[in-house]
């Protein structure tokens, strides 16, 4: 017996998920996290990470042959020679200073996916500017890091975390730890200073879901898991929740109603565009194009819990439109579909009524979802087929009645609903299509 462990650690919480040779679930475990300060992240990360192996009931642990981790997109921890962060993390939604970001921009090509002032260049570049660089020796996204923990190897990630690093897809060249030192460069633009100072802090890239290598001997004695079961490099949470949904063909997209909202539309063209906040994963054959929104469950839950959210929605009519026009935002700053680190929250007027209140927020983010998508078909991707939906969000169904009216395509609940799924996958197979 083999069973492969996905793990997904979200902004809010994290989940693991084991899966047989038939991709069938064997099981699960999840822990949610507190209200956290930025210098509590990374001591909580760790507990969790070693809470959900524990949970794991210790004779599925016994048949491990592979695990793999996802994480949110650009966010980044700068660590010494041992991999210990030096700081907190920079999350997915921190973004550099203006002038870091103009400095990029006159660095790097035209459109390109690292010209945002929250990917993970940028916010490199920025804090390059602004701490002691002295003793960092590597930058780890999230996924990079919590799999360093297993593995302990640093400086090593893989192409859907580094591609808003500057790193470009179509270079990735490893699939087996053999090849890991024999990878293709960054970038030629990366020779440049101050771009040439970092060079040596970013990370080795190889393929998502291919082994690394196997889990240090004192956590295969620690938790009862073979010796020889590998440690796969790993993916971001979007990704992984496309590979979850079942989704296979060009022009079906996945949306995931997380903390923010998330578009990826499977396609066999390649689009990069950072003035509108599109970029490109490589998945097989094809290409993930999309874009992550600001806007999302994290601003729905600023305004109501989780059971008023159930109760206001039964009392919505999701075939009439709102006549409200918002931008949600927790705070100022958008990536996609409008990439304007300054724009500012729309959120008024704000009706007395809280059952109006939330059909204009669902409203508004179905109309954003439309707007992305109709941007990517705009710009050379396939027409949109049908759209599954993941994360929190799809348990909603008044604002997936919303959406379909918004998007005028099939909308379909995703086959498996947690990115902890996808990421099993990639451990058991590799990367899919």
């Amino acid at each position: 017996m083999e069973y492969s462990l996905g793990i997904d650690f979200g902004t809010s919480g994290t989940r693991a998920i084991v899966i047989d040779q038939q991709n069938q679930v064997l099981a699960e475990a999840s822990c949610t996290f507190p209200g956290l300060s930025p210098k509590e992240r990374i001591d909580c990360w760790q507990h969790a990470l070693w809470e959900l192996i524990g949970e794991i009931p210790a004779d599925v642990r016994s048949h491990l042959q592979a695990i793999a981790i996802n994480g949110t997109s650009s966010t980044i921890l700068l660590c010494d020679e041992n991999g210990i962060p030096l700081y907190p993390p920079q999350m997915y939604n921190d973004t550099c200073d203006p002038a870091s970001l103009e400095l990029l921009t006159s660095l790097a090509p035209a459109g390109h996916p690292v010209l945002s002032a929250s990917s993970s260049l940028a916010k490199l570049l920025g804090m390059s500017r602004t701490v002691d660089m002295t003793s960092v020796r590597y930058l780890m996204h999230q996924a990079d890091w919590l799999a360093f923990l297993l593995h302990g190897r640093p400086g090593l990630s893989d192409d859907h975390n580094s591609l808003k690093l500057g790193y470009d897809p179509a270079m990735t060249v490893a699939c087996c730890p053999q090849d890991i030192g024999r990878i293709a460069a960054y970038p030629d633009w990366f020779h440049q200073p101050p771009l040439s100072q970092l060079l040596p802090l970013l990370p080795q890239v190889i393929r998502p879901g291919a082994p690394i290598g196997p889990i240090q001997p004192r956590l295969a004695r620690q938790f009862g898991i073979p010796s020889e079961c590998q440690i796969c490099a790993g993916t971001t949470d979007s990704v992984a929740a496309f590979i979850a949904s079942g989704a296979t063909q060009p022009g079906m997209a996945v949306t995931s109603l997380g903390s923010t909202l998330v578009l990826k539309l499977l396609s066999p063209t390649r689009i990069d565009l950072a003035n509108y906040g599109i970029y490109s994963h490589r998945l097989g054959d094809y290409w993930l194009v999309g874009g992550a929104s600001n806007t999302g469950g994290a601003v729905l839950q600023s305004f109501f819990s989780t059971p008023e959210l159930i109760e206001l929605s039964q009392h919505i009519d999701p075939s009439q439109p709102s006549p409200l026009n918002y931008y949600p935002l927790l705070k100022p700053g958008e990536r996609f579909p409008i990439n304007d680190p300054l724009l500012e929250p729309q959120l008024t007027p704000r009706p007395e009524d809280p059952v109006e209140f939330l059909q204009g927020l669902l409203d508004s983010m179905a109309r954003i979802e439309a707007q992305g998508y109709h941007l990517l078909e705009t710009h050379g991707a396939p027409p949109l087929k049908a759209v599954y939906t993941a994360g929190g969000g799809a348990q909603n169904t008044v604002w997936q009645t919303i959406r379909q009216r918004h998007l005028q395509v099939p909308c379909y609940a995703a086959q498996h609903q947690q990115a902890a799924y996808g990421t099993a996958l990639l451990a058991a197979h590799g990367s899919p299509l």
